[in-house]
């Protein structure tokens, strides 16, 4: 089964119509207000009227309160909410579940067995400085147990970038990859030619 792909951080209608040509199968747009890669809800809401509906718009919350995730979602029309920040399991159930997805960061160890019933579960490096893995890696083989295990649908994120992304496959066996920094100029500006490298490359790999 081919793994996904997840861009994320759009702030742009060129960016997000670019990813769509290369394939990308979820476009991220990120509704933090201290993420470098913010998008108004209303802007967000322009470029996705402009989109295939056959790819999927996620936005990203961090701390969110649970009515104004849902009123971005219904003013955007986003088909999945991904939390990203302290948001535990009864925060998560008060969604239909078949639309959250969860971001774990991973620090030392991994201990993910309460997410288990969880449909969605994106797997980021820890940051003590911000909510997202500052475009690094976390340790893969502290997620190998939990992945033998789950058997729901796993997004792997934090670092990835063209020359990591196979490995990351390789180890994980995920659902999707997720990536943003490792497409990017600047934060917000997506290079054309690295996302259209990167889903190439994800979509070789069987």
């Amino acid at each position: 089964m081919k793994t996904k792909i997840k861009i994320c951080g759009i702030t742009n209608i060129n960016d997000a119509l670019f990813a769509q040509e290369c394939g990308a199968d979820f476009l991220g747009f990120i509704f933090y207000k201290k993420s470098p890669r913010y998008i108004l809800p209303l802007k967000a809401k322009e470029i996705i009227a402009k989109l295939d509906k056959k790819i999927k718009k996620v936005g990203v919350f961090v701390n969110e309160s649970y009515e104004e995730i849902l009123r971005i979602k219904k003013e955007c029309g986003l088909d999945f909410v991904q939390l990203h920040g302290d948001e535990d399991l009864e925060f998560c159930e008060k969604f239909d579940l078949s639309i959250i997805i969860k971001a774990i960061r991973v620090k030392d160890e991994i201990n993910l067995d309460k997410y288990i019933k969880l449909k969605y579960i994106l797997l980021d490096k820890f940051s003590a400085s911000e909510y997202g893995g500052a475009g690094k890696t976390f340790d893969w083989q502290k997620a190998v147990d939990f992945c033998k295990k789950y058997k729901g649908n796993l997004f792997v994120s934090g670092g990835l970038n063209s020359s990591n992304v196979l490995d990351a496959i390789e180890t994980l066996h995920p659902y999707a990859v997720d990536v943003s920094s490792g497409v990017e100029k600047e934060p917000g500006k997506k290079d054309c030619d690295k996302v259209r490298e990167f889903v190439e490359l994800v979509n070789i790999k069987k």
